[in-house]
């Protein structure tokens, strides 16, 4: 009965369709009408998952990310990689690239970065011969790394889920999300030698000081985020309400392209996709919750025991099925619903919480652009009207490098635990 209520109706109702917090309700009310559990625990779980003071971090990074997405922030940063790229074959291709690390770290985003870095480089790279599935394809895998590189959201939720430092998870996001962006513009610095694209001009200083001057308050966004967090001056959530002042005082007063309506429009938008966000997490707290106390993990954790798994083994099994949920699940859904199962066999086989989160964060980013359900790949297809089989086919050479990519950081753990060593 256990197995049919957490699991079977469950999957069952996510391949009907129906919306994942449904069937995270449905799931966590069936195993408490079916248990001897009070129908009062449903409401004590639910609202219990929201009153976490780290998870406020979530609706504030998005705010901000928002903020300086159409306040003109992130636009500047992105003229001044663009300013200082030039004289060498695929820098176009390599400045889109650097864009979308460094809209990480101020977004969190992949469909925000997806939007924002395409509307600017996309016709670019069109006009300089990288053709549309390629320049397209780009842009979609690359969008991802907002998922890996600091601060993350989906960071945030698996520290919540699993009860880990976020500020650990951070740093140990840095380096596995810039081994990401140089393996791939080892790609686009080869298919442009491969295509011949025609190297861009050299950066004129006229320009990249004009972009300069343009981005000094865009550049001081990260350093306050970050600095602030490994500096000691505030802890990510603190980080978060800073980066919303910060971004709304830039966008407003400093280049003045956001007035009082526009941030109350921004404001409103960004309150809907928190909700939703918050409507996941609140309903897979009462799922975990339900879990937790079925006792099915300690007897998941025996059966894997049983089977005498390496943990290489168990860590090859988890990132297929990881791979496939992040497919069909947005990272904060399939966080929620696979951690309070999947961190007690890591844990039992040796892993390391911190690596594992990792490992989690880079599966579900792969999944948001693997065809044929991968979410950026319907965000390109509507915002830049290319057709979902050409996406399909240009995402190919991506994949592989995202698939390379984790196999390195899954078994080599020295890639997100090595920095750690230096705040001990």
């Amino acid at each position: 009965m256990t197995v049919l209520v957490l699991f079977v109706i469950p999957a069952l109702l996510l391949v009907l369709g129906v919306p994942i917090f449904v069937v995270l309700l449905a799931a966590a009310l069936g195993g408490i009408l079916t248990g001897y559990n009070p129908v009062q625990a449903l409401h004590s779980a639910i609202f219990g998952s929201l009153d976490v003071f780290p998870l406020l971090a979530v609706p504030l990074f998005i705010y901000a990310g928002d903020v300086m997405s159409r306040g003109g922030i992130a636009r500047r940063l992105i003229e001044l990689i663009l300013a200082l790229v030039g004289g060498v074959r695929g820098s176009l291709g390599l400045a889109t690239v650097a864009s979308c690390e460094v809209f990480g770290v101020m977004s969190g985003s992949s469909v925000a970065c997806v939007a924002a870095i395409g509307k600017l480089t996309i016709p670019a790279l069109r006009q300089n011969g990288y053709g549309d599935r390629f320049s397209v394809s780009l842009v979609t895998a690359t969008g991802v790394i907002d998922i890996i590189i600091p601060p993350s959201i989906a960071m945030i939720i698996y520290g919540i889920a699993a009860q880990q430092s976020v500020a650990t998870l951070f740093l140990a996001g840095f380096v596995p999300g810039i081994l990401i962006g140089l393996a791939l513009c080892v790609y686009v610095f080869w298919y442009a030698r491969r295509q011949n694209i025609p190297i861009a001009a050299r950066p004129e200083w006229a320009r990249i000081v004009v972009a300069f001057k343009n981005a000094i308050w865009s550049i001081f966004a990260p350093v306050v985020i970050l600095g602030g967090i490994y500096g000691g001056l505030f802890t990510p959530t603190e980080a978060a309400g800073v980066a919303c002042i910060y971004a709304i005082f830039v966008s407003m007063f400093i280049y003045r392209e956001i007035g009082w309506r526009d941030l109350w429009t921004i404001t409103i938008e960004s309150a809907a996709l928190i909700a939703q966000i918050l409507l996941i997490v609140a309903t897979a707290g009462a799922f975990a919750w339900l879990i937790t106390t079925s006792g099915y993990p300690p007897k998941l954790v025996a059966f894997v025991d049983g089977l005498g798994l390496h943990p290489w083994t168990l860590l090859l099994v988890i990132n297929v099925i990881l791979l496939f949920v992040g497919s069909v699940l947005e990272p904060p859904a399939a966080i929620l619903l696979l951690t309070p199962l999947l961190t007690p066999l890591v844990t039992h086989a040796g892993i390391d919480p911190i690596h594992f989160g990792i490992i989690v964060t880079v599966n579900l980013a792969i999944g948001m652009f693997m065809p044929p359900f991968g979410l950026n790949l319907f965000t390109s297809h509507a915002l830049f009207k290319t057709p979902l089989p050409e996406l399909y086919r240009g995402v190919m050479p991506f994949l592989g490098i995202y698939l390379v990519m984790l196999v390195l950081i899954t078994y080599i753990p020295a890639i997100t635990l090595a920095p750690l060593m230096l705040f001990k």
